[in-house]
């Protein structure tokens, strides 16, 4: 619950539109190791060299079929 306001509080910072957000929070919900996994893999792909954005781009279509289930 309170990793969730975190979270929330977050993405408002980062000028994330509400609906968006609590969709994305569901999502984590139904597969907290997924995200968790994504994570890993960004992290090592950023000690690599990658900037946050590629890392996060080409891990997030790495598991694109896994994130549509979950919408």
């Amino acid at each position: 619950m309170f990793k969730n306001f975190l979270l929330k509080k977050m993405l408002r910072t980062q000028g994330v539109p509400e609906a968006q957000i609590e969709m994305f929070i569901v999502m984590m919900e139904k597969n907290p190791e997924l995200f968790k996994t994504i994570a890993e893999e960004v992290q090592t792909k950023m000690k690599e060299g990658m900037s946050q954005m590629d890392a996060g781009m080409q891990v997030m279509k790495k598991y694109e079929a896994d994130l549509r289930k979950l919408v």
